[in-house]
């Protein structure tokens, strides 16, 4: 499935501007021929401190992907390739191919070639703010918040990633099927009980409340904490904690759950001990949202924006959360009559699941196919 390449240079700026070529060589490994493949660079979806990705088209396949292109530290192994490498989910973007191209003045920069999704869920949200002027429908909220919190419980309990910059601008969608996947894996890392790592991560509207009270020994709840927040920005049509700077996020935050506890900044970095804060009671989750938002979808949000990490439900508990029920419905279909992206084909995320959560995240329709796929085979032999 993956396959390493060399590239064949071009020029310093040959994969970021548009109509450039990048020939790369497949295989040649084991007795493999090889194959050269070429990418003609057409327009560039976005750029940022972690470099650039662009759109290309495989000139020999006629395949449309993303590459993005990052400069490449000679000293150390690319992280989010290993990462990358590691991981194979349905809501998670795949890496077919990476290739290194060295420039004239010897910078090296690292391709990661990946499915080419052409939405995002920040692209999808802000058509519906400013082009329809309305919410977003709210089986998509349901349909793209499960698909994270499917990717997320791959993430952490079989692959062991925490992404830590999980954000409306880091999920992608395919506007023809409303499937998901989590992109960007620049900042992704796998955490180690007892190991320290940097607080000064994930962008400000997403971050868990330990990592700006300076925790270095956090977990994958940050995570649980960022997609949270993309919960209730698709609830609400705009950010839940808009912090200028990250005094004021914290700020945000502390008008919504009111002033944490002693015992909470505890959960959150037992090191911290700067306990002066002005004494704000939380404001009542259901008077954030508007009154007709289903209490289910409340009471989700609240279960996910807790000060203490280890109160912050799983992914696998969000995903059998009764907001998702009725995607667990068997004649749900998408408002255009088409039917739901594939939901219930879960990995190896189940594992080490109880009896009883697996019980309530399959539907029973689903069951009994499982079992008429495990008997017709058996009856038939």
């Amino acid at each position: 499935m993956f396959q390493k390449m060399s590239a064949h240079v071009l020029d310093g700026n040959e994969a970021s501007e548009a109509g450039h070529i990048i020939t790369t060589t497949v295989g040649g490994k084991n007795g493999e021929p090889k194959q050269t493949l070429s990418y003609m660079a057409e327009r560039v979806v976005g750029t940022g401190s972690f470099g650039t990705v662009f759109q290309a088209k495989c000139l020999e396949t006629g395949e449309t992907v993303a590459i993005k292109k990052v400069l490449q530290d000679k000293r150390y192994k690319s992280r989010e390739l290993q990462l990358m490498r590691l991981m194979d989910h349905p809501n998670i973007v795949s890496l077919k191919h990476c290739f290194f191209s060295t420039t004239s003045t010897d910078d090296v920069f690292l391709k990661l070639v990946m499915d080419y999704v052409p939405e995002t869920v920040y692209g999808v949200l802000e058509n519906y703010k400013n082009v329809l002027h309305s919410s977003m429908p709210l089986i998509y909220v349901k349909l793209y918040t499960y698909q994270i919190f499917r990717g997320l419980a791959y993430m952490h309990t079989v692959a062991g990633v925490c992404h830590r910059d999980l954000k409306p601008q880091n999920v992608l969608v395919n506007p023809l099927t409303h499937q998901v996947k989590i992109c960007d894996f620049g900042s992704a890392k796998m955490l180690v009980a007892g190991e320290q790592n940097i607080s000064y991560i994930c962008s400000r509207f997403y971050r868990a409340p330990e990592l700006i009270f300076g925790a270095t020994e956090y977990t994958t709840s940050i995570d649980i904490w960022s997609a949270g927040c993309i919960l209730a920005e698709l609830l609400l049509g705009q950010p839940l904690f808009p912090g200028e700077n990250a005094v004021d996020q914290l700020v945000e935050i502390i008008k919504v759950l009111g002033t944490p506890t002693r015992e909470e900044i505890r959960c959150m970095n037992p090191n911290y001990n700067d306990f002066r804060f002005p004494q704000i009671k939380g404001f009542p989750w259901h008077k954030v949202f508007q009154k007709r938002m289903p209490p289910e979808a409340i009471d989700l949000a609240s279960r996910l924006l807790q000060y203490s990490p280890n109160l912050r439900c799983s992914a696998l508990e969000a995903l059998a959360h009764p907001f998702f029920d009725e995607l667990r419905l068997p004649n749900v279909h998408l408002p255009n009559g088409r039917p739901l992206p594939p939901l219930f084909d879960f990995k190896q995320e189940l594992s080490g699941a109880s009896a009883e959560l697996v019980h309530r995240l399959l539907p029973e329709h689903v069951k009994k196919q499982m079992v008429l796929e495990f008997v017709q085979p058996a009856m038939e032999s």
